[in-house]
């Protein structure tokens, strides 16, 4: 062999091993890029279920602060009527204590009679600003709100017409309180 093509297979023989090179060195290059990815990946992964479960305890919280806030405004529903109530309560022990006073009894008759004639006007103020209304008792008889206990003989009334009403009834706005009590006509 000549000198030539020896040099000629050593050159070539030199230029595969610089392709298998650079073929390992892309193979390398590839992995890590890959690796890379995956990593990246993997840490979006962990972004995402951790926002996942931030979201998911944030909307927990939520669920039981609601159900909390529920349970507390059924609880305290009626706070705003027992505090209006409180005033027709003072005037009965107002009357109480009239009572207590050194008068005569024609005095104190009168007393208790204004403080009791008071503390009514007070409940049915406090009935009208919480739409409390009585049930009216004129005319015909609805067994929808007035419970009839007896029948009476009238000459006045039509048979089925309410003659006199026994207890009141209460509506609260359009729901039944309390029936009235009346009598009706034979």
């Amino acid at each position: 062999m000549s000198e030539e093509t020896k040099e000629q297979i050593i050159e070539e023989e030199i230029k595969q091993e610089e392709t298998t090179c650079e073929v390992v060195d892309e193979t390398v290059e590839k992995e890590e890029s890959l690796e890379e990815k995956v990593a990246r990946l993997e840490q979006q992964l962990k972004d995402s279920e951790d926002k996942y479960y931030r979201v998911h305890a944030d909307f927990e919280n939520i669920k039981k602060r609601l159900e909390k806030e529920k349970y507390q405004a059924i609880d305290f529903a009626s706070e705003k009527f027992a505090k209006d109530l409180l005033g027709p309560i003072d005037s009965l022990e107002m009357a109480l204590q009239s009572a207590n006073a050194q008068l005569d009894a024609a005095d104190l008759l009168t007393k208790l009679k204004e403080g009791i004639e008071l503390t009514i006007k007070n409940f049915n103020t406090t009935f009208e600003k919480h739409n409390i209304s009585k049930i009216e008792t004129d005319g015909e008889f609805d067994p929808n709100l007035h419970n009839a206990v007896m029948k009476v003989d009238s000459d006045g009334h039509e048979t089925g017409q309410i003659v006199s009403e026994l207890q009141k009834g209460y509506l609260l706005k359009d729901r039944l309180l309390r029936p009235s009590m009346v009598s009706i006509a034979n």
